[in-house]
């Protein structure tokens, strides 16, 4: 059985690495933490590579970890380790995922340079609940494996195929496959509620500050906005993008 007691252990050392970007590209692994997360890694194709576990932590029954390295930890190297304020006493180091096989048909979301990881993990998300083939990350979107992506996520990170490209691209072999491709603006663009529902699309969304850059927005089919009818400036991006996936899918 392993045992870290010490902080300073070049293990612990480390895995505190994977909380940044650079150690993660580096080690091509990420850190998860929680019940809920673990569970959902453990019912994916997921490699887990280490469980890391506090002492006084009892393993749900119908969790299957006899074949996972296991390394035991006291209370207080888990809260070295983690990232919220009250750990639930279950870690895991995973391998990044690596999701080769391109899919060419069917719906995607485009995320272009949403920099909050929070709106991206719950981008992710919203696409897992309305069905979405895949995710496209643009430039300047926040990291899929930062700690914040990951947990408002809610596992849904597990469910989807998540890609890193060039945007520009995307829309140009969307609309290569007869894919409509939808942009999101507030001007040259038409009410959301006016494009035809589709079993096949393509939706780009930007950060609430700056947009889809133009470069993407000239290449689209269409742009859509979503009416303001308070005295709110904007919606969050999140919250606009579920609004136009139901919207855009058809059931």
């Amino acid at each position: 059985m392993n045992r870290i007691e010490s902080v300073k252990n070049t293990k612990i050392k480390n895995w505190k690495k994977l909380h940044t970007k650079k150690g993660r590209t580096q080690s091509g692994q990420f850190f998860i933490e929680g019940v809920h997360l673990i569970e959902e890694a453990l019912q994916s194709t997921i490699e887990i590579e280490e469980l890391v576990v506090e002492e006084s932590f009892s393993f749900p029954s119908e969790w299957d970890v006899d074949n996972l390295s296991i390394t035991y930890v006291t209370s207080q190297v888990m809260k070295e380790l983690s990232e919220t304020e009250t750990p639930q006493g279950i870690a895991a180091v995973c391998k990044q995922i690596e999701n080769k096989k391109k899919v060419s048909r069917g719906m995607f979301l485009l995320i272009d340079g949403v920099q909050d990881p929070g709106n991206v993990g719950t981008l992710i998300r919203t696409a897992d609940a309305v069905g979405v083939t895949a995710v496209i990350l643009g430039e300047g979107t926040a990291d899929m494996y930062n700690s914040k992506v990951i947990r408002a996520t809610q596992g849904s990170l597990f469910h989807i195929p998540i890609f890193k490209e060039n945007l520009s691209e995307i829309v140009l072999a969307c609309k290569q496959e007869g894919i409509p491709v939808y942009g999101t603006a507030l001007e040259n663009a038409s009410v959301y509620s006016k494009a035809t529902p589709s079993e096949e699309f393509a939706l780009i969304v930007g950060n609430e500050g700056e947009g889809v850059s133009k470069i993407v927005l000239e290449q689209t089919d269409q742009n859509l906005y979503i009416p303001i009818f308070g005295r709110a400036e904007s919606l969050n991006v999140s919250v606009a993008t579920g609004v136009l996936l139901y919207h855009l899918r058809k059931n």
